[in-house]
Protein backbone atom coordinates (compact mmCIF):
# COMPACT_ATOMS: atom_id res chain seq x y z
CA UNK A 1 0.00 0.00 0.00
CA UNK A 2 1.50 3.29 -1.11
CA UNK A 3 1.74 6.01 1.53
CA UNK A 4 0.82 9.51 0.48
CA UNK A 5 3.50 12.04 1.39
CA UNK A 6 2.11 15.41 2.42
CA UNK A 7 4.59 18.22 3.06
CA UNK A 8 1.99 20.85 3.82
CA UNK A 9 2.54 20.40 7.56
CA UNK A 10 5.79 22.33 7.22
CA UNK A 11 3.77 25.48 6.66
CA UNK A 12 2.49 25.15 10.23
CA UNK A 13 6.07 25.12 11.56
CA UNK A 14 7.22 27.99 9.35
CA UNK A 15 6.07 30.78 11.75
CA UNK A 16 8.14 29.20 14.54
CA UNK A 17 11.24 29.16 12.33
CA UNK A 18 10.68 32.82 11.43
CA UNK A 19 10.32 33.84 15.08
CA UNK A 20 13.46 31.92 16.09
CA UNK A 21 15.41 33.36 13.16
CA UNK A 22 14.35 36.90 14.08
CA UNK A 23 14.94 36.57 17.83
CA UNK A 24 18.04 34.34 17.95
CA UNK A 25 19.82 33.65 14.68
CA UNK A 26 19.99 37.19 13.29
CA UNK A 27 21.28 38.77 16.54
CA UNK A 28 23.81 35.95 16.87
CA UNK A 29 25.09 36.55 13.35
CA UNK A 30 25.37 40.26 14.14
CA UNK A 31 27.48 39.50 17.21
CA UNK A 32 29.69 37.16 15.16
CA UNK A 33 30.16 39.95 12.62
CA UNK A 34 31.15 42.46 15.30
CA UNK A 35 33.59 39.99 16.90
CA UNK A 36 35.63 39.90 13.68
CA UNK A 37 35.88 43.66 13.28
CA UNK A 38 37.05 46.82 14.99
CA UNK A 39 35.67 50.35 14.86
CA UNK A 40 36.98 53.83 15.58
CA UNK A 41 33.56 55.50 15.53
CA UNK A 42 31.44 57.07 12.81
CA UNK A 43 30.09 53.60 12.02
CA UNK A 44 33.34 52.63 10.24
CA UNK A 45 34.44 49.05 10.77
CA UNK A 46 37.79 47.41 9.99
CA UNK A 47 38.51 43.70 9.65
CA UNK A 48 40.33 42.23 12.64
CA UNK A 49 39.83 38.47 12.13
CA UNK A 50 40.33 36.43 15.30
CA UNK A 51 42.44 39.10 16.96
CA UNK A 52 39.93 39.78 19.71
CA UNK A 53 39.66 36.08 20.55
CA UNK A 54 43.44 35.75 20.82
CA UNK A 55 43.60 38.77 23.11
CA UNK A 56 40.67 37.48 25.15
CA UNK A 57 42.31 34.11 25.85
CA UNK A 58 45.76 35.58 26.58
CA UNK A 59 46.18 36.17 30.35
CA UNK A 60 49.02 38.63 29.74
CA UNK A 61 46.72 41.17 28.05
CA UNK A 62 44.40 43.52 29.89
CA UNK A 63 41.29 42.04 28.25
CA UNK A 64 42.39 38.46 28.87
CA UNK A 65 43.33 39.11 32.49
CA UNK A 66 39.99 40.78 33.22
CA UNK A 67 38.06 38.02 31.48
CA UNK A 68 39.84 35.11 33.19
CA UNK A 69 39.59 36.77 36.61
CA UNK A 70 35.85 37.36 36.21
CA UNK A 71 35.41 33.83 34.86
CA UNK A 72 37.08 32.40 37.97
CA UNK A 73 34.76 34.46 40.17
CA UNK A 74 31.77 33.20 38.15
CA UNK A 75 32.74 29.54 38.49
CA UNK A 76 33.40 29.88 42.22
CA UNK A 77 30.06 31.62 42.74
CA UNK A 78 28.17 28.93 40.79
CA UNK A 79 29.84 26.10 42.71
CA UNK A 80 29.02 27.72 46.06
CA UNK A 81 25.43 28.34 44.99
CA UNK A 82 24.94 24.73 43.85
CA UNK A 83 26.57 23.37 47.02
CA UNK A 84 24.16 25.38 49.18
CA UNK A 85 20.88 25.56 47.26
CA UNK A 86 20.55 21.95 46.06
CA UNK A 87 20.93 20.26 49.50
CA UNK A 88 18.91 23.03 51.15
CA UNK A 89 16.14 22.68 48.56
CA UNK A 90 16.00 18.92 49.15
CA UNK A 91 15.75 19.43 52.91
CA UNK A 92 12.96 21.99 52.50
CA UNK A 93 11.06 19.69 50.13
CA UNK A 94 11.35 16.76 52.54
CA UNK A 95 10.09 18.95 55.40
CA UNK A 96 6.98 20.11 53.55
CA UNK A 97 3.61 18.49 54.35
CA UNK A 98 2.07 16.04 51.90
CA UNK A 99 -1.62 16.81 52.45
CA UNK A 100 -3.96 19.35 53.99
CA UNK A 101 -4.31 23.10 53.70
CA UNK A 102 -0.71 23.59 54.82
CA UNK A 103 0.47 22.31 51.41
CA UNK A 104 -1.06 25.28 49.61
CA UNK A 105 0.30 27.69 52.25
CA UNK A 106 3.84 26.31 51.91
CA UNK A 107 3.71 26.45 48.11
CA UNK A 108 2.57 30.08 48.15
CA UNK A 109 5.27 31.09 50.62
CA UNK A 110 7.96 29.34 48.57
CA UNK A 111 6.74 30.94 45.36
CA UNK A 112 6.86 34.50 46.73
CA UNK A 113 10.64 35.09 46.23
CA UNK A 114 10.39 33.78 42.66
CA UNK A 115 7.74 36.36 41.80
CA UNK A 116 9.94 39.34 42.71
CA UNK A 117 11.81 40.91 39.74
CA UNK A 118 15.58 40.62 39.81
CA UNK A 119 16.27 44.35 40.06
CA UNK A 120 13.80 44.63 42.96
CA UNK A 121 15.61 41.78 44.74
CA UNK A 122 18.88 43.67 44.37
CA UNK A 123 17.30 46.87 45.67
CA UNK A 124 15.77 45.04 48.66
CA UNK A 125 19.11 43.57 49.71
CA UNK A 126 20.98 46.78 48.98
CA UNK A 127 18.80 48.61 51.52
CA UNK A 128 18.54 45.61 53.87
CA UNK A 129 22.32 45.27 54.15
CA UNK A 130 23.24 48.93 54.59
CA UNK A 131 24.91 49.51 57.98
CA UNK A 132 23.20 52.87 58.52
CA UNK A 133 19.53 52.26 57.63
CA UNK A 134 19.36 48.52 56.83
CA UNK A 135 18.07 46.04 59.38
CA UNK A 136 20.69 43.37 58.57
CA UNK A 137 23.62 45.79 58.61
CA UNK A 138 22.46 47.49 61.81
CA UNK A 139 21.92 44.21 63.67
CA UNK A 140 25.27 42.73 62.61
CA UNK A 141 27.16 45.87 63.63
CA UNK A 142 25.26 46.00 66.92
CA UNK A 143 26.36 42.41 67.59
CA UNK A 144 30.01 43.41 67.15
CA UNK A 145 30.57 42.43 63.51
CA UNK A 146 32.21 45.07 61.35
CA UNK A 147 29.83 44.48 58.43
CA UNK A 148 29.95 46.72 55.37
CA UNK A 149 29.44 45.16 51.94
CA UNK A 150 30.50 48.37 50.20
CA UNK A 151 34.08 48.35 51.54
CA UNK A 152 34.76 44.73 52.51
CA UNK A 153 35.23 41.98 49.91
CA UNK A 154 34.11 39.13 52.17
CA UNK A 155 30.98 41.00 53.27
CA UNK A 156 30.12 41.72 49.64
CA UNK A 157 30.50 38.05 48.68
CA UNK A 158 28.45 36.86 51.66
CA UNK A 159 25.70 39.37 50.85
CA UNK A 160 25.49 38.32 47.20
CA UNK A 161 25.50 34.60 48.05
CA UNK A 162 22.86 34.91 50.79
CA UNK A 163 20.73 37.05 48.47
CA UNK A 164 20.85 34.43 45.72
CA UNK A 165 20.12 31.60 48.17
CA UNK A 166 17.10 33.51 49.47
CA UNK A 167 15.88 34.20 45.95
CA UNK A 168 16.35 30.84 44.22
CA UNK A 169 16.31 28.04 46.81
CA UNK A 170 12.52 28.01 46.43
CA UNK A 171 12.88 26.86 42.82
CA UNK A 172 14.93 23.82 43.82
CA UNK A 173 12.53 23.05 46.68
CA UNK A 174 9.47 23.22 44.43
CA UNK A 175 11.06 20.96 41.81
CA UNK A 176 12.11 18.43 44.45
CA UNK A 177 8.66 18.55 46.02
CA UNK A 178 7.09 17.77 42.63
CA UNK A 179 9.41 14.77 42.34
CA UNK A 180 8.48 13.56 45.82
CA UNK A 181 4.76 13.87 45.11
CA UNK A 182 5.13 11.58 42.09
CA UNK A 183 6.33 8.66 44.27
CA UNK A 184 3.51 6.12 44.82
CA UNK A 185 2.42 5.53 48.39
CA UNK A 186 3.07 1.79 47.98
CA UNK A 187 6.83 2.42 48.15
CA UNK A 188 6.53 4.00 51.58
CA UNK A 189 4.22 1.26 52.79
CA UNK A 190 6.70 -1.42 51.71
CA UNK A 191 9.55 0.43 53.42
CA UNK A 192 7.50 0.73 56.60
CA UNK A 193 6.77 -3.00 56.58
CA UNK A 194 10.49 -3.74 56.13
CA UNK A 195 11.32 -1.42 59.03
CA UNK A 196 13.48 0.91 56.90
CA UNK A 197 14.92 3.99 58.57
CA UNK A 198 14.33 7.56 57.35
CA UNK A 199 17.78 7.66 55.76
CA UNK A 200 17.21 4.30 54.02
CA UNK A 201 13.90 5.55 52.60
CA UNK A 202 15.59 8.70 51.31
CA UNK A 203 18.55 6.82 49.82
CA UNK A 204 16.64 3.93 48.23
CA UNK A 205 13.31 5.51 47.29
CA UNK A 206 13.21 9.29 47.31
CA UNK A 207 16.62 10.22 45.92
CA UNK A 208 16.47 7.83 42.89
CA UNK A 209 12.98 9.08 42.07
CA UNK A 210 14.24 12.69 42.16
CA UNK A 211 17.17 12.11 39.79
CA UNK A 212 15.54 13.71 36.75
CA UNK A 213 14.14 16.59 38.77
CA UNK A 214 17.52 17.24 40.37
CA UNK A 215 19.15 17.24 36.94
CA UNK A 216 16.77 19.97 35.81
CA UNK A 217 17.32 21.92 39.04
CA UNK A 218 21.12 21.74 38.76
CA UNK A 219 21.09 22.82 35.10
CA UNK A 220 18.70 25.71 35.74
CA UNK A 221 20.55 26.95 38.79
CA UNK A 222 23.95 26.67 37.13
CA UNK A 223 22.82 28.62 34.08
CA UNK A 224 21.11 31.29 36.18
CA UNK A 225 24.00 31.66 38.62
CA UNK A 226 26.60 31.68 35.86
CA UNK A 227 24.72 34.39 33.96
CA UNK A 228 23.87 36.47 37.03
CA UNK A 229 24.03 40.20 36.44
CA UNK A 230 21.19 42.30 37.84
CA UNK A 231 21.31 41.43 41.55
CA UNK A 232 25.07 41.89 42.19
CA UNK A 233 25.19 44.93 39.91
CA UNK A 234 22.41 46.64 41.89
CA UNK A 235 23.85 45.67 45.30
CA UNK A 236 27.60 46.13 44.85
CA UNK A 237 28.08 47.39 41.29
CA UNK A 238 30.81 44.78 40.88
CA UNK A 239 32.76 46.09 43.86
CA UNK A 240 34.38 46.76 46.14
CA UNK A 241 37.05 47.08 43.50
CA UNK A 242 36.41 44.14 41.16
CA UNK A 243 35.72 41.54 43.85
CA UNK A 244 32.15 40.81 42.66
CA UNK A 245 32.63 41.68 38.99
CA UNK A 246 31.34 38.63 37.14
CA UNK A 247 31.65 37.99 33.41
CA UNK A 248 28.25 39.54 32.68
CA UNK A 249 29.17 42.76 34.52
CA UNK A 250 32.56 42.83 32.76
CA UNK A 251 30.78 42.38 29.44
CA UNK A 252 28.46 45.32 30.08
CA UNK A 253 31.38 47.50 31.14
CA UNK A 254 33.23 46.76 27.90
CA UNK A 255 30.19 47.05 25.63
CA UNK A 256 28.43 50.08 27.14
CA UNK A 257 31.07 51.70 29.32
CA UNK A 258 33.96 51.58 26.85
CA UNK A 259 31.87 50.98 23.71
CA UNK A 260 34.33 48.36 22.43
CA UNK A 261 31.88 46.37 20.36
CA UNK A 262 34.46 43.97 18.93
CA UNK A 263 35.85 42.98 22.33
CA UNK A 264 32.36 42.72 23.82
CA UNK A 265 31.12 40.56 20.94
CA UNK A 266 34.07 38.17 21.23
CA UNK A 267 33.62 37.96 24.99
CA UNK A 268 29.88 37.25 24.66
CA UNK A 269 30.49 34.42 22.16
CA UNK A 270 33.11 32.78 24.40
CA UNK A 271 30.82 33.30 27.39
CA UNK A 272 27.93 31.60 25.58
CA UNK A 273 30.16 28.74 24.47
CA UNK A 274 31.39 28.12 28.03
CA UNK A 275 27.80 27.94 29.30
CA UNK A 276 26.83 25.45 26.59
CA UNK A 277 29.87 23.23 27.21
CA UNK A 278 29.48 23.16 31.01
CA UNK A 279 25.74 22.46 30.76
CA UNK A 280 26.44 19.63 28.30
CA UNK A 281 29.02 18.17 30.70
CA UNK A 282 26.57 18.41 33.61
CA UNK A 283 23.81 16.75 31.60
CA UNK A 284 26.06 13.98 30.23
CA UNK A 285 27.64 13.10 33.57
CA UNK A 286 24.39 13.05 35.53
CA UNK A 287 22.48 11.17 32.83
CA UNK A 288 25.20 8.53 32.41
CA UNK A 289 25.42 8.11 36.18
CA UNK A 290 21.72 7.29 36.30
CA UNK A 291 22.00 4.85 33.38
CA UNK A 292 25.01 3.10 34.95
CA UNK A 293 23.15 2.59 38.23
CA UNK A 294 20.18 1.16 36.35
CA UNK A 295 22.33 -1.19 34.25
CA UNK A 296 24.26 -2.32 37.34
CA UNK A 297 21.03 -3.08 39.17
CA UNK A 298 19.70 -5.07 36.21
CA UNK A 299 22.96 -7.00 35.72
CA UNK A 300 23.18 -8.21 39.31
CA UNK A 301 22.03 -11.84 39.52
CA UNK A 302 18.87 -12.43 41.43
CA UNK A 303 19.48 -14.20 44.71
CA UNK A 304 16.99 -17.00 45.24
CA UNK A 305 15.85 -17.20 48.85
CA UNK A 306 16.94 -20.29 50.69
CA UNK A 307 14.09 -22.29 52.16
CA UNK A 308 13.82 -21.97 55.87
CA UNK A 309 14.04 -25.02 58.05
CA UNK A 310 10.58 -24.34 59.33
CA UNK A 311 9.24 -24.46 55.77
CA UNK A 312 10.77 -27.82 54.79
CA UNK A 313 8.15 -30.38 53.74
CA UNK A 314 7.25 -32.86 56.44
CA UNK A 315 7.57 -36.51 55.27
CA UNK A 316 4.35 -38.46 55.19
CA UNK A 317 3.76 -40.84 58.09
CA UNK A 318 3.59 -44.53 57.23
CA UNK A 319 0.70 -46.40 58.77
CA UNK A 320 1.53 -49.07 61.33
CA UNK A 321 1.10 -52.71 60.46
CA UNK A 322 -2.18 -54.15 61.50
CA UNK A 323 -3.90 -50.75 61.63
CA UNK A 324 -6.68 -50.35 59.12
Amino acid sequence: MDKTVNQKAWFLVLPVFLVVAFSAVLPLMTVVNYSMQDTFGNNQFFWNGVGWFKELLDPSTDLGGRFLASLGRNLFFSLVILAIEVPLGIVVALSMPREGWTVAACLVILALPLLIPWNVVGTIWQIFGRPDIGLLGYVLNAMGFDYNYVSNDVDAWVTVIVMDVWHWTSLVALLCYAGLKSIPEAYYQAAQIDGASRWAVFKAIQLPKMNRVLLIAVLLRFMDSFMIYTEPFVVTGGGPGNSTTFVSIELVKIALGQFDLGKAAALSLVYNLIILIVCWIFYTVMTNAGVERKVQAESEPAVEPKPSAALKPVPALKPREGVA
